[in-house]
């Protein structure tokens, strides 16, 4: 935004400030995190400390010492924006994802050489896992956490030399004890026990196939009583739906009697989708694009869509006591100028359920998208150059507020100042 217009805004945005940052105990807080946001917000090609302090004419210190050593929860001002997003966008779902934060050099918390989808190659960077409130307008990243990779963790080493020297790079960047080593995906299962705790709405989980393909993941997300929408690889293998499990007679009527098991191996999401053949395909638009043409006045979003009933096969996956794998529903697109299947997802929402509503699920995670885009180019989520763990923690948090204002006033642009 521009000065002039930050000007115009800065009433409501300083009740919404007011409102995120209310559980910050001291006035002088409080005060500085509204000046922060106001950083995030004003027009400029980076947004760390320096030169929002030149733009905002402040001494930067004053800024450096609210986001990495002042005392305040960024868990209880996360609380507040995840109930702010269940009321202000009214969430259909919760979308799941992680994002790259390129760094110089290797002093940064939990910094390494790993691989980011979002950066698209290996590259010394930190990775963020985040959870989104989102509806098919409009969304929210309402928690975050900092993956911490085994060269981050000292008791992942043997190695009693290396280990100390992990204690002593874990100190200077002021990682928690209790943040070790766990998967991305457990990560973003505590987040949705987060959500569950803090009373937000219990939604459907929307995840790409780096999430999807996780057994264990859809698994956690099923034991919480919660639905999911998820993207799978073309070559995940299951059972069609009406494949039945068989056990075998005991071998000459003596011994224990085998397991029931599929008398036919299981078949690719690919080959069960192609077998089917193009006319089980119908073709369902999802939400509103903005290229209209003469023959799409509306820009609607369309493709070809099918469900089937699968048994995904894992070894990891409980089975009855007849040996029968659960079944779920699996949603594949296949577009008229594709010459096979393109996409695949698999939900546990009722067999029932409508297509139209499994596409728009599968289809919202382009939120998301959205989001990661906003938060980066526009509001600097990687832009900040501190080194410890609390530090990029309430940073991300204050981003995700300040992009939580711009959606507000794109909710309602022309809402009166408070007085």
């Amino acid at each position: 935004m521009t000065p002039d217009q930050i000007a115009e805004l800065r009433p409501r945005l300083g009740e919404f400030a007011a409102d995120m940052l209310g559980c910050l105990a001291r006035s002088d807080q409080r005060a500085t995190g509204e000046l922060y946001l106001r950083g995030l917000l004003t027009d400029g090609r980076r947004k760390s400390m320096q030169p929002m302090a030149e733009r905002l004419g402040v001494d930067h210190q004053r800024l450096q010492q609210f986001v990495t050593s002042s005392t305040w929860d960024f868990t209880a001002v996360r609380r507040r924006l995840s109930s702010w997003a269940a009321q202000a966008i009214g969430p259909r779902a919760y979308v799941i994802d992680d994002t790259g934060f390129p760094k110089d050099g290797p002093a940064s918390a939990c910094v390494a050489w790993q691989y980011s989808g979002t950066l698209g190659k290996t590259a010394n960077c930190q990775i963020g896992v985040s959870v989104h409130a989102v509806n098919d307008t409009c969304s929210a990243a309402v928690d975050w956490r900092l993956f911490c990779p085994e060269s981050w963790d000292d008791k992942a080493w043997d190695d009693p030399e290396q280990a100390e020297k992990v204690r002593r790079k874990r100190a200077e960047s002021k990682v928690p004890d209790d943040v070790r080593h766990i998967e991305k995906w457990r990560l973003a299962l505590d987040m949705l026990d987060e959500q569950t705790e803090w009373g937000s709405p219990r939604l459907p989980v929307v995840a790409d196939a780096g999430y999807g393909d996780c057994t264990r993941f859809r698994l956690g997300v099923e034991e919480r009583g919660l639905d999911y929408v998820v993207a799978l690889k073309a070559g995940t293998s299951a059972h069609p739906g009406e494949a039945e499990p068989v056990r075998p007679p005991r071998n000459g009527g003596r011994g224990r009697r085998p397991k029931p098991h599929y008398p036919k191996p299981a078949s690719s999401l690919r080959e069960i989708a192609m077998a089917a053949g193009r006319d089980a395909y119908q073709e369902v638009a999802w939400r509103q694009g903005t290229r209209k043409t003469k023959g799409n006045p509306s820009a609607a979003m369309t493709s070809k869509f099918a469900v089937f009933v699968v048994r995904p096969a894992n070894r990891d996956i409980p089975r009855a006591d007849d040996g029968t794998l659960p079944a779920k529903l699996l949603l594949v697109e296949w577009p008229d100028e594709a010459n096979e299947p393109t996409d695949y997802w698999l939900s546990n929402l009722p067999a029932d359920t409508p297509i139209d509503q499994l596409v728009d699920l599968a289809k919202i995670r382009w939120r998301i998208e959205h989001d990661y885009r906003e938060l980066k180019t526009g509001l600097g989520l990687d832009h900040f150059e501190g080194r410890s763990w609390t530090g990029w923690n309430r940073h991300v948090t204050l981003v995700a507020i300040a992009q939580a204002f711009c959606t507000m006033v794109r909710l309602d642009p022309k809402q009166d100042a408070p007085a």
